[in-house]
């Protein structure tokens, strides 16, 4: 009888990239299949890190075989868990959501435990909504669900797009928006569900981080200056919209965000947007164009379906705050008040 294979949760900096290779490219095809997203270019960064080997997570080893890993990024004093991934073990004793749980509970309870560590952020894409939420609970976080949503531009019968109300003009993006469009989310999202869930939303400097992850990296595709929206004020040539759109397949678009200045919400700006969008993407031959919202972000929600975007895929956004953490906010909270 052939005697069962050992698995072993190891340091994931003790490995170089040509170590998780295989295990990557298997991770590649799923989110080609699963999302028609090219994953590559996030795995060509992820690769990067690993030969540095600055990359904080764990591996899960089968004999001299990686079948698992999971890893994290600081910010300050938040971590972001940025993705879990593993196969079924070759004797089948493991399977990959056994494996990922396991990877999970050992980077969470690092994480827990380092006292520099005073916030968990993590939005995992790729997996089914609940597939690993019982982790995340047992580990006091709460959990979000999110929709994976598409909408189909072959096909779609062509219609004249309004012009922006009085006041206001449209263009695409140019690099002189970075800054004012880093006010416009942090004014837009005071307040708002999604900033709890990314606090990068919560201030101007984290807005600036934000934007600078969308456009100068490739985590959410090849950034689209012609496909990205701004709408300005005539009069002041402030922003009052935004939309950022990267490309993420050859011919599939993701909206990576949309918003519009609180005064002037509740006016169709948003899908005035996502509707000017979309055209220029049919027009240079996209088929399909993507985004994610939360599902009490209700109002959204709405619109999106209005737009004709159907859910596709449902996935979980999670947060923990260490508890002196919340409890500081609430006497600050109260005392405001």
């Amino acid at each position: 009888m052939t005697q069962a294979l050992q698995l072993d949760i190891l340091d994931l900096r003790h490995f170089s990239a040509a170590n998780l290779k295989p295990l990557l490219a298997t991770e590649t095809r799923e989110w080609s299949q699963r999302l028609n997203w090219d994953y590559r270019t996030s795995i060509d960064l992820i690769l990067q890190y690993l030969d540095s080997r600055v990359l904080p997570g764990y591996v899960a080893v089968e004999g001299s075989r990686i079948i698992g890993y999971v890893f994290c990024v600081y910010e300050d004093a938040k971590a972001v868990i940025g993705d879990v991934y593993s196969i079924d073990s070759s004797d089948g004793r493991f399977s990959a959501k056994d494996i990922e749980r396991q990877l999970l509970e050992h980077l969470i309870t690092t994480l827990q435990n380092s006292p520099g560590t005073d916030r968990i952020e993590s939005q995992l894409l790729l997996h089914a909504s609940g597939r690993l939420s019982a982790v995340f609970r047992a580990a006091d976080f709460e959990v979000f669900r999110r929709d994976f949503m598409e909408l189909r531009l072959d096909g779609r019968k062509r219609k004249e797009i309004p012009k922006p109300p009085a006041g206001l003009a449209m263009r695409s993006w140019t690099e002189e928006d970075f800054t004012p469009a880093a006010h416009l989310i942090a004014s837009a999202y005071t307040g708002h569900l999604d900033s709890k869930i990314n606090d990068q939303y919560q201030s101007i400097a984290g807005s600036l981080r934000f934007l600078h992850n969308i456009i100068r990296f490739p985590g959410c595709g090849r950034f689209d200056a012609s496909a990205s929206r701004v709408l300005l004020s005539d009069r002041t040539r402030e922003l009052v919209g935004v939309l950022l759109c990267s490309q993420v397949k050859n011919n599939v678009a993701h909206i990576t965000q949309v918003c519009v200045a609180p005064e002037w919400q509740g006016r169709g700006l948003g899908g005035l947007l996502i509707e000017d969008c979309a055209a220029h993407l049919r027009q240079n031959g996209f088929k399909t164009v993507t985004l994610t919202v939360t599902q009490q972000n209700y109002g959204a929600v709405r619109l999106y379906d209005r737009l004709g975007f159907v859910r596709m895929h449902a996935f979980d956004a999670m947060l923990w705050v260490r508890p002196q953490m919340r409890l500081a906010r609430m006497v600050d909270h109260n005392g405001a008040s």
